[in-house]
This record gives structure tokens, sequence and C-alpha cells, in this order.
């Protein structure tokens, strides 16, 4: 089992409630939330009564404690780099929230700090480890689609939005607060080391603040497969949220569900390329068609503990974290390809920094 590792949240929104907080509680032989900062009271009061930890409402008095094995960051989104730097210069182990930070700068200082001082920086990239997306994996090692040549991700809807999370000056729209997700697997998709090719547009479609609602992004990289990755609130017709091409077969599917069709080249008509004429049985010009026999394969999700997707993949990024920190097993994310992830949208926001300024 390990060591039961004493845990510290900065937050109790959204993000340090509703994920952090609530899938730290589903691993009890794990991890003890110890404390939580939260300038709110009736936050505070709230944790104290759900995980009968300490409260505090300024997180630099809790950062001063010598106990905490490691504190979760979950601050405005503005707020992550800050307050993680402060963090690792008052001696604590950080994991912050996603996105790590705006700029590739921004993430060479923080892994500067971490280097320097010796505490170590993680970032909340959960859906790594989202069951979908394994399973694509899955396959796609596999060889059953033979090699990918086209990779889309789309994470659409229809909704307007007027929070805090539209403003750009917090780091929100839908680059910064959905993009990690998509984008970090598009770049694993993508395996190319360095930075790919980036071909961005962004616009404002429905949202109430200066930040973009809509995102169009092209990867491309030498030898490579083209990965597009759409995060749109302006779709009233979303398809699949993933739809991968191959050179023996393809799969698409949602969150939930995916489904795949290939065929086995030892099993059909090998077909030599001709430069006559082509023509049919009958002796007429004609169109190349052959009837493959294809396979076809499906899942669908199926938690062993009764959760989610979603919770699903945020529970296993901190079994694999306690894992990572009790017994050096590797967790799976690393900060190199955090900072590819931040350095590809950080330049779709320079390519786009006219039209965002003058959309509407």
């Amino acid at each position: 089992m390990g060591k039961r590792l004493q845990v510290g949240i900065i937050g109790q929104g959204r993000s340090g409630k509703n994920i952090h907080a609530d899938t730290l509680s589903r691993l009890p032989d794990k991890f003890r939330i110890a404390a939580v900062a939260d300038p709110l009271e009736d936050r505070r009061q709230r944790a104290k009564e759900e995980f009968g930890c300490d409260t505090y409402a300024d997180y630099r008095e809790m950062i001063e404690r010598t106990d905490l094995d490691f504190v979760v960051n979950t601050t405005p989104s503005h707020l992550h780099v800050p307050v993680s730097l402060e963090l690792l210069q008052k001696g604590q182990h950080v994991l912050c929230e996603k996105p790590l930070a705006r700029t590739a700068a921004e993430v060479d200082r923080l892994t500067d700090v971490s280097r320097e001082t010796g505490k170590r920086l993680y970032v909340f990239q959960q859906s790594r480890f989202a069951p979908a997306y394994k399973r694509i994996r899955e396959l796609i090692d596999s060889g059953t689609i033979g090699r990918v040549v086209r990779v889309d991700i789309a994470y659409n809807n229809f909704a307007r939005r007027w929070d805090w999370q539209t403003l750009r000056e917090f780091n929100g729209g839908n680059l910064y607060n959905t993009g990690p997700h998509p984008v970090d697997q598009a770049l694993r998709f993508l395996d190319a080391d360095g930075m790919p090719q980036v071909m961005c547009a962004m616009d404002r479609a429905n949202t109430s603040g200066d930040a973009e609602d809509f995102v169009q992004l092209m990867l491309r990289a030498s030898g490579r497969p083209v990965v597009n990755v759409e995060i749109s609130s302006c779709c009233v017709y979303p398809g699949s949220t993933y739809s991968i091409q191959g050179t023996l077969g393809g799969i698409r599917g949602s969150f939930t569900s995916l489904e795949w069709k290939y065929f086995k080249p030892e099993e059909n008509e090998k077909q030599e390329l001709i430069t006559t004429p082509y023509v049919d049985e009958n002796g007429m010009p004609a169109y190349c068609r052959e009837e493959l026999r294809w396979h076809e394969g499906s899942w669908t999700f199926a938690s062993e503990d009764g959760l989610g997707h979603f919770d699903a993949m945020c529970k296993e990024y901190y079994e694999r974290l306690h894992a990572h920190l009790t017994a050096g097993a590797p967790l799976g994310v690393t900060l190199e390809q955090v900072r590819q992830q931040i350095a590809v949208m950080e330049e779709c926001v320079r390519q786009n920094e006219e039209a965002l300024s003058g959309s509407r």
C-alpha cells in the first residue's frame, strides 16, 4: 500500500473541491487531506466538516507547515506560475492544475526553480489517462489500423459563457481552459520531439469575455500524422470526439465509446500498379473497385468502481502520483512534455493576436 501521503490544497472551487478533494477522498489508503486554504469562510467550514482537515484563510500560513508531502495548486489560472514558484521556494513539492503557464519561458522558470530547490513540480494532465484515449493508443500501437495518417480531436459543443475564465487577463478562453487536455493528447499522437509546425485559427463567437471560444489547430512534423484539434463553443452538431485514419482502417468515437474497422492485407488480393487503361471484365473503361474483407470492433467504457470516465482518469492520475512518490514508479507526464504543450499554445496566441483584438 505504501505511505499515506499528507496533502494540502489551495482552493476549494470547481477544481480544488470537485476534482482534487473529491478524488483524494476516494483514495483514503493513499492520501489524507491534511489542510485546505481558501479565502471564503463557507468553503473552509465545508472542508473542515467533510475532510476533518485544518483550514486556512491564507495559503501562506498553510505552506509554513513541514508535514505536507505535497501541495495542490488550484488557484485561478493566472496565478498558477507565481503561486507555484512561491510553493517551491518555501520547500513544498507541488502539483499544479492546468494550464501550468502561459508561455514556455514561464515553464522554464518553474523548471529552474524546481531544480534549484530540489522540490518536485507536477502538472495535473489527467486526460493522459482518459479511458478512450488509452484504448485508442492500444489499438494504434497494436498495428490494427496500420500507419496513422490523420488524427482529429474535437471538444465541441454550443455554449455561452460569462465568468472569469472568459478573460485573457486570467489566462481564460478555450485554448488555455480546455486546450491542455486535447493538445496534450494531440502531441502524444504526433510523437515528435521539439516544436512541431503549428497552424491555428481562433475566434470569439459566444463568449462574453475577450478570450477565444473557438480554436482550430493543426500540428505537423516530418514523417508524422497530421493532427487536428478543434475546441468550439459554437458547434450545434458535434460529431465524434476522436477520428483516426490509418492505412489499414480507422477509429472513431467519444469519451465513453469507440468503434473501429480494418482489413488484413494477407486476407485480400494483392493489387499491382498498372499503367495501361483500366477496364472491367467486359473490357469497358472502369474505376478501380474491390470488395475488401473488413473486421470490426467496439469498446464501451465500464468502470470497475462505478466512476464516470472523468473521475476514473483523475483517480488513475493520483494513483500513479502516489506510486511515483512512494516507490519511484514513472508518472507518465513530464515537464518537458508540458513545456511542448505550452509552447504550441503560445504560438497559437501569437498567430491570432490581431484577430482576437479585432473580432466581434
